[in-house]
């Protein structure tokens, strides 16, 4: 019997070893390089534009992880209902960059007042694609719209009897929440033409439903995104309508605690009904570098308790993308 050769049998475990390690290595390469190639959840827009950020690519499908901003959010919440500043809050927020999304209490309905005056301009801004004398035509205000009672009075208001054109008109119900002019923008438009806009994004249409509490914090928020996206406006008509609403004069919500240097186009919307008020800010916040868009609907029974905790969650939200 022959003895066994020592020094081959450590030769040969030493050559073993190395091409172990060595395809070893060769696959952790391959890894990373597949890992590389792998598209991120960031969504590809196009550049060169103020307001709007057209969507070139959509994102690869994600879920949003809980994490510790969403549960700051809650805690400000339940604390808001704990000493009787609200009574309800629902919150949903969308990093524009990456499209990662969170809401809260998603479920919870409200009625969105003068927050469906912007779907009323984007009907209007939809027509004028086609023919943009549209928004240069004068009309005459021939009502207050008394019936629609504002409880936050605005800076300024059109006056009954003179003549406006369409754009003016907008432009005021959208700074200042001017609810004179809002009748006679309907009275002038095809009812189909704003209808679409709802059924275009599968959501209810005020007249079809109760007069009370029927869109969710998320459902409002798809108006923002498709005009930051310029998926239903044109690329022209979605800036001009965010730039409108840049300029807003409500400064109580999202504005509050926000610096002037930072761009924010919004609407707010307050009502009330047997008693129940409720106060709503939805809108984008152009933080540099990583815009994001939060929309936070309450119901309470003080408007300067549920103003309070917008700011309040507005304050967290932009602290945590600053």
């Amino acid at each position: 019997m022959k003895k066994l050769n020592y020094s081959l049998v450590y030769t040969v475990l030493i050559a073993i070893t190395f091409i172990a390690v060595l395809f070893l290595l060769l696959e952790t390469r391959n890894i990373n390089h597949a890992s590389s190639s792998i598209p991120s959840n960031n969504e590809v827009h196009q550049s060169g534009y103020q307001f709007i950020s057209p969507l070139l690519e959509c994102a690869t499908p994600h879920y949003l992880i809980k994490n510790k901003l969403e549960t700051e959010l809650k805690d400000i919440i339940d604390t808001n209902i704990k000493k009787r500043n609200i009574s309800h809050a629902s919150v949903y927020l969308r990093d524009l960059n990456n499209g990662l999304s969170l809401d809260i209490y998603k479920d919870e309905k409200f009625t969105p007042a003068s927050l469906l005056k912007v779907p009323l301009m984007m009907a209007y801004f939809k027509l004028a694609e086609s023919d943009p004398a549209i928004l240069d035509k004068k009309l005459k205000v021939e009502t207050n719209d008394s019936h629609l009672v504002q409880n936050i009075a605005p800076a300024y208001h059109l006056e009954v009897g003179k003549e406006y054109t369409v754009l003016d008109i907008i432009k005021s119900m959208i700074i200042y929440s001017d609810n004179h002019g809002v009748d006679t923008l309907l009275r002038n438009i095809n009812p189909d033409t704003l209808n679409l806009i709802y059924q275009d994004l599968n959501i209810k249409n005020p007249k079809d439903s109760d007069p009370e509490n029927f869109m969710s914090v998320q459902e409002y928020s798809s108006f923002f995104r498709i005009l930051y996206n310029a998926s239903y406006l044109n690329k022209e008509m979605s800036e001009k309508a965010l730039q409108i609403m840049s300029l807003s004069q409500y400064k109580q919500g999202l504005r509050a605690n926000i610096p002037e240097s930072v761009t924010i186009s919004h609407k707010f919307g307050e009502r009330i009904f047997e008693d129940i008020k409720q106060l709503h800010d939805c809108g984008i916040v152009y933080q540099e570098k990583n815009p994001y868009l939060l929309c936070i609907m309450t119901r309470g029974e003080n408007f300067n308790d549920m103003s309070f905790t917008i700011r309040e969650l507005s304050d967290m939200v932009y602290q945590k993308f600053h």
